[in-house]
């Protein structure tokens, strides 16, 4: 077997076939794993750790590969799960008080489709309570820290967020405690997060996977997707997550391809474009620069760089912020201390309910329950939920009318490097401007993904972001890949 650090550096690819060539077993890689992570507590990635049910998972893959019945590329691949997905008898919190102690009787589609592939289950991350959050800092467990440290700058020797929502997701692959990681994504929730960690990040269309047996924040944005070390596991990975599933009623009935397949084509002749409403106003140098050396990059490898317009694009953010709490109030509604999770008994009925959700919900969850109860009330349903309903349909049109021009679009995946813990908690306006660059996609249902590309001014990750067509994940995948080619992004987490 090979040494323990040269084993944590392998890619999903890479892994699959030492395993198929006997390098190692699924037990040794899984035990590897397991002592990483129970090395790795200051950093408070993971919420619960399921060893002893990761080393018989690893056992049964081992066993299958003994007699030739190699379930596929994810036999034998310890993964890390976000909290949100509910995982049969462990603990499925949301990062919440309010679901202390729940153990689902019951598994997720997407978490189902992987365990049914011969993927192995580390544990559960941490994340921001109910994925409201874009800095991992809300969990009832504590905020969890990103592995990167700042070489210079005012950020020094300080502990950053790893982003969020699926900031314990993006920090378990970075810091090399799991192999590659699940997370979802409402606004930017697990593209964001990938570029403060640097790794890659998909979403798929929404739709393409399912959201049965994820605990809902926003029903009509919220998306599963994978978070791995390079494009190639993020395509293997899809392969198996996606596909239709009648027990969701917002699930597609399209095709799955071999995505990974699809990354040996050429992006000569694409075309790339690039949306002048992107450009902020007081955007960091190295955010432009970034941006512009992606803009080169994909030139070089022989695709056309053209301009485009996405004119509602400034609209999308508060848009975003009226649909999305109204969603989740009530999709939280049936927290009420009566069936599952946190009780704290009051003198009647309606005082036990109150009680409950006082101590079990945290303060951004409320403020999120709050505003989106108002934007639903009588009186305001129409001047607030409603405008910004019609104005996501000009969004949709937008990005539809520049499908006409462009095959896939470019710009930056977040307008910063990670922060540090604590440095945007007393202002939540610039908490959310932390999603404004992909806020837009997730908007329109559109897959989109981060690729890491370069190194911020103090030595910390930054990740380009793509967008593509509803449903064209291979051209997306493919245009990631020249991208990740071209950035040859090879840095590690000094940690």
């Amino acid at each position: 077997m090979a040494k323990t650090e040269d084993i944590l550096e392998l890619s999903v690819d890479d892994v699959s076939r030492a395993l198929d060539k006997k390098l190692f077993s699924s037990s040794e890689l899984t035990q590897a794993y397991i002592d990483a992570m129970s090395e790795s507590g200051e950093l408070n990635i993971y919420v619960d750790q399921t060893p002893e049910l990761a080393l018989e998972m690893a056992g049964s893959s081992d066993s299958r590969r003994s007699k030739g019945e190699v379930l596929g590329h994810m036999d034998g691949i310890p993964i890390a799960v976000k909290d949100l997905f509910c995982t049969k008898g462990v603990s499925s919190t949301a990062g919440s008080h309010i679901l202390d102690g729940f153990k689902p009787t019951y598994e997720s589609t997407v978490t189902k489709k992987l365990w049914e592939s011969g993927a192995i289950l580390l544990g559960k991350t941490n994340m921001d309570e109910f994925a409201m959050g874009s800095a991992n800092v809300t969990s009832y467990y504590g905020p969890c820290i990103n592995p990167w440290k700042a070489e210079s700058g005012d950020n020094l020797g300080k502990d950053l967020v790893p982003g969020g929502s699926s900031g314990g997701s993006a920090a378990a692959v970075a810091a090399r405690v799991a192999l590659a990681a699940i997370g979802t994504d409402t606004g930017g929730s697990i593209r964001q997060p990938s570029s403060f960690c640097g790794i890659v990040g998909l979403k798929p269309t929404y739709g393409r996977c399912s959201r049965w047996g994820i605990i809902s924040f926003a029903s009509s944005l919220d998306q599963a997707g994978p978070l791995t070390r390079s494009v190639k596991d993020a395509a293997l990975m899809l392969e198996v997550m996606a596909g239709y599933d009648p027990k969701d009623s917002t699930s597609a009935d399209f095709e799955v391809t071999s995505y990974s397949e699809a990354l040996s084509g050429k992006v000569e002749g694409l075309k790339i474009g690039i949306p002048a409403e992107y450009t902020l106003d007081g955007m960091p140098d190295e955010i432009n620069s970034l941006w512009e050396r992606g803009k080169r990059w994909l030139e070089d490898s022989g695709a056309n760089i053209i301009d485009i317009s996405l004119p509602h694009t400034k609209y999308a953010l508060p848009a975003y912020y009226i649909i999305a709490p109204a969603e989740a109030s009530s999709n939280l509604a049936r927290y009420d201390g009566v069936r599952y999770g946190l009780r704290v008994e009051g003198e009647d009925l309606i005082d036990t309910y109150e009680k409950t959700r006082a101590q079990g919900f945290g303060a951004e969850v409320k403020r999120r329950i709050m505003i989106g109860t108002y934007v639903l009330s009588a009186g305001y349903y129409d001047a607030y939920y409603i405008q910004a309903q019609k104005v996501r349909s000009k969004i949709i049109n937008d990005f539809d009318n520049a499908w006409s021009e462009c095959d896939v679009i470019l710009t930056p995946t977040a307008p910063s490097a990670a922060f540090s813990i604590g440095e945007k908690m007393d202002d939540p306006i610039s908490m959310y401007m932390n999603d404004v660059f992909t806020v837009p996609a997730s908007m329109a249902g559109l897959p989109a993904i981060s690729v890491p590309a370069g190194l911020s001014n103090d030595g910390l990750p930054l990740g380009l972001h793509l967008i593509g067509p509803k449903f064209a994940e291979e051209k997306l995948l493919l245009v990631a890949k020249a991208l990740e080619l071209a950035a040859d992004f090879s840095f590690r987490p000094k940690t």
